[in-house]
């Protein structure tokens, strides 16, 4: 496991998400019911999915409104069978983690 600290707690809005850059891949990480991290690119058209609207633990690419679950990484509509990585989280005392 490679944990690296992405920020400080409280930084990413409940309800909200953020991209970050972590050893060169480009991560959303979401404040929903817990931290949740994914890849932060749309496989439509590359849009960043971390400014997108969250619904559950669905979030709507702001690009042409793909779906993807925060939590598996799955489109959840237009192609079947399309999953994005997704990556454990930690909030800790000093900050959260991701582990790439």
């Amino acid at each position: 496991m490679t944990w690296r600290k992405i920020t400080e707690r409280g930084s990413i809005a409940p309800g909200k998400g953020r991209a970050f850059e972590v050893d060169g891949k480009k991560i959303a990480v979401f404040n929903q019911n817990g931290y949740h991290a994914m890849d932060d690119v749309c496989v439509h058209q590359d849009g960043s999915l971390a400014p997108g609207k969250l619904d559950g633990d669905i979030v709507e690419c702001p690009l042409h409104f793909w779906h993807y679950n925060i939590r598996t990484g799955e489109l959840t509509d237009y192609l079947k069978d399309v999953k994005l990585d997704t990556y454990p989280v930690e909030a800790r005392d000093d900050g959260v983690y991701v582990d790439i």
